[in-house]
Formats: C-alpha cells, structure tokens, sequence
C-alpha cells in the first residue's frame, strides 16, 4: 500500500509540475525565429535593437477563457491534492477518494477543454504575425497533462483506504 501511495502523489505531483509549466511558461505557440507566443504576453524579437517587444494578449475572449480554464486546472489540481492528504490521514479505513477522484476529473477536464479552445483558434492571433510556427512545449504539456489528471482521478476514485 505504501508503494501504491508513493506511486499516486509522483503522479498528481508531476501533474502540477507539468500544468504551472503549461500554463506559466511562454511557448504556446513559436514562430520562426526567436518569437514566442503564451498564454498571457506576445513578445516580438526587435532584431536591430536586440530587445523583445511585449503585449498584453488578453484582447481576445477566447484566450481569456483559455487562460481561466488552466489557471482553474491548477486551482483544482492543487486542491484535489490537499483533499488527497486530508482524505488519507483522516478517513476511516474502506474508504474511497471520491472528493479527490471527482476534482482530478474536473481538472482533466479544464486542461482539456483550454488546450481544444486554444487550438482551433489559434489561427486569429497568428493572423498578426508572418506564417509559419508550430505548437510550443507548453501546448504539448497541457495535452500531456489532460491524459495523466483523467488517468489520476480514475485511480483515485477506485483507490480504497487500507491499513
């Protein structure tokens, strides 16, 4: 059981790490050259006066839905872990994570959710920039992110508190 125990907090542990990273780092998209995109600034590389140029991105409804679904990832992650070890050190022996399974689902699906919103729009704030890029690593977080929550809250929905 300890082993087992061990095993889910890596898990939800490396959840969080992998969402503040998606979610706080800035390559959500990458353009050619130094440029990068994020979920909360778009910084232009000036090249004749080596410095970055950077805006607010936040003109757009879709992104600010973007931004409240991974900020709420992490608000839910964080919180279904607090739950995971109040649950563990006060619940009767038999019992089930549901509280926690139920907020690991929800983050799953807030993760989900702001990556799909992110990328079928992405093509309106490139409409600003010269073609070409390709997703970020932050991007691929969040999706790598969204199998491992949904992978989480199922093991703790079914995981029974023993002695």
């Amino acid at each position: 059981m300890s082993f087992l125990l061990l095993v889910v907090s890596a898990l939800h542990i490396l959840i969080l790490i992998l969402l503040f990273v998606a979610t706080l780092d800035k390559s959500w998209w990458t353009l050619p050259g130094k440029e990068s995109l994020n979920l909360w600034t778009d910084c232009t590389w000036i090249g004749h006066n080596d410095t970055w140029l950077c805006r607010d991105v936040s003109e757009n409804a879709w992104l600010k839905a973007v931004q409240a679904l991974m900020v709420l990832s992490l608000i839910l992650c964080c919180l279904s872990f607090v739950l995971f070890m109040f649950q563990l050190y006060t619940m009767r022996r038999g019992g089930l994570f549901y509280a926690t399974g139920f907020c690991q689902l929800c983050t799953s699906l807030a993760v989900f959710t702001g990556a799909l919103i992110y990328a079928i729009h992405v093509n309106e704030i490139l409409s600003k920039h010269p073609p070409g890029g390709s997703f970020g690593y932050c991007f691929a977080l969040a999706w790598v992110a969204f199998p491992l929550a949904l992978a989480s809250g199922i093991i703790y929905i079914h995981l029974r508190k023993r002695e």
